[in-house]
């Protein structure tokens, strides 16, 4: 969850590695001129630290925040339902493209233990407006390893959707696609809303491989309400839509700071409970 302070990683690995590199350092440091040694000494130790941050895919990244705007159709915030009416906001979920045009992605910490009917879909929301509709969510699909055991790699759920009115959700917002087994690195656009706020947030930086099961997105701002924002691959400049390779959760259930974000890496698992969804919509 997004609260309390996290605890850095620190591979031992790479530690170990550093402090032997920096130990060849100072042995160069003794039998270089002292005039130049200083300098030296600092653009050897540069190009250690870099060089092994590359080895350990820990290469940093130049500092990003999200910035607000005005929300996109496939994505949306999921309201609870109280007995006058809608509630607060309390995560993020968007509509991902089925046969039937009904489904909707988000984290399964997001949604378990909450009954289907105290929940209720609101894509593109902004300034307090509904520009399409209020989708009432029926069904709630996870995978039998999260609903046992709450294990990360299975954190994303399915909800369905459906609004008496209004048809499948799909026809009037349209749908990302679900990318499973994707290669780590890739640009991606995340659109979260966090908690209290009137309006999303969006921010692109690079998914990287946090695990074999993880991927980290670093950007400013995704705090509570942010889990289950899609990780979008080649999102449109228009219709906002793209491929979804992950959604806020995973590991620590997304992340313990509003900077570093974690996702479930989509894989066999997820398209096979995409499957049982499809069915069960």
């Amino acid at each position: 969850m997004r609260n309390g302070i996290q605890a850095r990683r620190a591979p031992g690995l790479v530690v170990l590695a550093l402090a032997a590199r920096i130990a060849v350092g100072l042995a160069v440091f003794l039998v270089i001129p002292v005039a130049s040694a200083t300098g030296q000494l600092a653009a050897r130790m540069s190009a250690v630290i870099q060089s092994l941050g590359q080895e350990a895919g820990l290469a940093p990244v130049a500092p990003v925040r999200a910035r607000g705007f005005s929300g996109t159709p496939g994505v949306g915030a999921l309201f609870a339902v109280t007995g006058t009416g809608l509630g607060g906001h309390f995560c993020t979920a968007s509509v991902v493209h089925s046969p039937h045009g009904d489904l909707v992605l988000t984290a399964a910490h997001c949604v378990s233990g909450i009954a289907p009917a105290k929940m209720v879909f609101v894509p593109g929301y902004h300034g307090g407006l509904k520009p399409y509709g209020v989708w009432p969510v029926t069904r709630v699909v996870m995978d039998p390893n999260w609903i046992s055991s709450a294990a990360p790699a299975d954190d994303f759920a399915f909800l369905v959707v459906r609004s008496p009115t209004q048809g499948p959700v799909e026809k009037v917002t349209g749908g990302e696609r679900l990318g499973v087994t994707q290669p780590s690195g890739r640009m991606v656009q995340v659109v979260g809303y966090p908690d209290g706020a009137n309006a999303p947030i969006v921010c692109r930086n690079r998914a990287r491989r946090f695990s074999p099961s993880q991927l980290e997105f670093d950007c400013g701002g995704y705090a509570d309400g942010t889990s289950g924002s899609p990780l979008l691959a080649n999102a449109g400049p228009s219709t906002g839509l793209g491929t979804v390779i992950g959604v806020i959760g995973g590991y620590e259930q997304g992340g313990y700071t509003d900077n570093v974000s974690y996702a479930a890496k989509f894989g066999a698992r997820t398209a096979a409970l995409y499957k049982t969804a499809i069915s069960e919509s």
